[in-house]
């Protein structure tokens, strides 16, 4: 058999169909696959705004100490399994076709939806209902990422891919963005509209998908690699869940990171991973490719990204806290009209990812990943540092140009970054490097926001409860209120903040009784409890932001030291190719 005729893609629709013009489509590819990121992270966080009008229309208040875990879950859960499960089907893709298993994650990421939006239950049913179909929403998801980077590095070609990753890449992050307003939008009309409008689309982009999209990747035939799939589900999954469960307080502590059983949690998952990499070095067809790590493009490129989704994953809540539970009640807004507001406010952050990405991507056809990737890490940490600089009432112009500046280098860094990524991978391995490379950026999301929800807290916990009892006592509250007031976890006035909610109102309770109404109207309203929080916040969120800015600058190093422009041979030498090569 010849060379050629080894290394021609088999298609996953049979002999019978007719393939596309090359040129045709690798558009046909790059506007479905953008589609399929779109939706897919617009629905990673367009419950973030909505969360206030799901939990009413399930009858659950999210404020009660014995909800908080479904509030938790119901965010984090498709993340979760999102980044657990993206190297595994980027392996089965690389085995049984990337179009075939993109199809199939486009149907079932729309089946989830349906169940979602006709959800029939009230309370805690209602809420285990949607998390359980949240992460099957996360599994259809995982489906999407794994496969759509490989689908795009199959149709174009090396000088184009910047350009077809970019604008993927651009549209995975601007969605995440572009849920906040969605949800804003939506969930006042009706709740169930948040999951209801993914539907149509996923409709469309599935049978667009099994209609148009071909499978031009290089099969590699490899049996599944069960105990290695085993050991790294566990232990990701242990390592996340402990981690989601030390932000909650725990026997009289602000926080749960003394809880024994996140302790275990985060040591045994450390363990079984420690365990997986074992077995990935043994079995004979690994799902994790470590190999691929010697590839200094592929490890310096991957390092940076993780670095870089550490920055910023935390970053969206934090600045959610900081409108919703501040800016905005002191700029006049209720507290029902901030979720709304808060999306529309960061809006630049959007415009900043949409303009630099695909310009830095096809920059980076040309001149290679480095210098892009490691001048928007470099701009990113400055914008960080200037957050810093900001006071808690800030005039918008100055934050609204930061955070612009903010979605304009992090796009500098991502298009370049991916495309040298899956630049540097043999063409049979390029689900597998695409799936590692998600799960480094879905974990660190994850990882990103237990960090700066922890700092946050710890700043919280040594300044909130002195303003809060000084504030409530010297407004008449009783001394004994304003005590058990003041000593209530500040995680629960944090997600207040972060739901758009009043927590005065409910903290209070039957302390008002004795209150004169215009006290109680002022303790109530939407000055009081941002005045009282905008100090400690300060100091929680200034540490958030040093920290980012801290990654940042790391990841600029990882991305220098990528190397000049890398792309990996289309067509490998035959070994006796190598060896007459190699003898002359």
């Amino acid at each position: 058999m010849s060379i050629t005729s080894s290394l021609r893609p088999r298609s996953a629709r049979g002999p019978a169909r007719e393939s596309a013009h090359p040129e045709r489509y690798k558009w046909i590819a790059l506007s479905n696959t953008t589609l399929g990121m779109l939706i897919a992270t617009i629905n990673q966080s367009i419950v973030l705004i909505a969360m206030p009008a799901i939990f009413r229309g399930i009858r659950l208040n999210p404020l009660v100490p014995s909800n908080t875990s479904y509030l938790l879950w119901m965010m984090l859960g498709f993340m979760v399994v999102a980044a657990v499960l993206v190297v595994s089907l980027g392996r089965v893709g690389d085995m049984f076709g990337r179009v075939r298993m993109y199809n199939l994650g486009f149907a079932v990421f729309t089946v989830a939806s349906i169940l979602m939006s006709v959800t029939w239950m009230n309370g805690s049913a209602g809420a285990l209902w949607l998390i359980a179909m949240r992460i099957v929403q996360g599994i259809g998801a995982a489906f999407l990422f794994a496969n759509s980077s490989a689908i795009l590095t199959d149709a174009f070609p090396s000088e184009q891919r910047g350009l077809a990753l970019g604008i993927n890449m651009v549209a995975a992050i601007a969605g995440s963005f572009i849920g906040l307003v969605l949800g804003g939008l939506l969930a006042p009309v009706a709740w169930r509209l948040v999951f209801l409008i993914s539907v149509p689309v996923g409709v469309f982009g599935t049978v667009w998908a099994y209609l148009k999209l071909e499978d031009r990747s290089h099969r590699s035939d490899a049996k599944i690699d069960w105990l290695g799939n085993l050991t790294f589900a566990v232990g990701l999954v242990a390592v996340l869940v402990g981690i989601t469960y030390g932000i909650l307080p725990h026997g009289g502590h602000a926080m749960g990171w003394t809880n024994p059983w996140v302790i275990v949690a985060l040591a045994g998952g450390v363990a079984v991973l420690a365990v997986f990499v074992a077995v990935e070095r043994r079995v004979q067809a690994p799902m994790f490719r470590i190999p691929l790590f010697k590839i200094r493009a592929f490890t310096c490129g991957n390092l940076a990204s993780l670095l870089a989704a550490l920055s910023r994953g935390g970053l969206m809540f934090m600045l959610i806290i900081w409108l919703q539970g501040i800016w905005l009640p002191e700029h006049g807004y209720s507290f029902a009209d901030t979720p709304l507001w808060a999306g529309i406010y960061m809006l630049p952050l959007s415009v900043g990812f949409l303009l630099a990405g695909p310009l830095a991507g096809r920059f980076a056809d040309r001149y290679g990943a480095r210098p892009f990737a490691t001048g928007g890490m470099i701009l990113a940490a400055a914008t960080f540092l200037a957050l810093i600089t900001l006071p808690v009432m800030f005039p918008y112009w100055a934050f609204g140009l930061i955070i612009f500046l903010n979605g304009f280098s992090m796009g500098m860094f991502a298009a370049p970054n991916q495309t040298g990524v899956m630049n540097s991978l043999p063409p049979d391995q390029r689900g597998a490097g695409a799936g590692m490379a998600g799960t480094f950026m879905n974990a660190a999301m994850v990882l990103s926001i237990g960090i700066f929800f922890s700092l946050i807290i710890i700043g919280l916990s040594s300044t909130l409860p002195p303003a809060l009892y000084h504030g409530l006592s010297t407004n008449g509250v009783p001394d004994a209120a304003a005590v058990q007031i003041s000593h209530l976890p500040p995680v629960g006035s944090l997600f207040a903040a972060f739901l758009g909610y009043n927590p005065m109102a409910e903290l209070l309770g039957p302390a008002t009784a004795h209150l004169p109404h215009a006290t109680t109207a002022y303790l109530t309203g939407h000055r009081f409890f941002p005045a009282l929080v905008s100090g400690p916040f300060a100091s929680g969120i200034h540490a958030a932001f040093y920290f980012a800015a801290a990654c940042c600058l790391l990841s600029a190093v990882a991305s220098w030291l990528r190397g000049p422009r890398y792309v990996h041979s289309e067509v490998e030498v035959p070994v006796e190719g190598a060896e007459l090569a190699e003898a002359a």
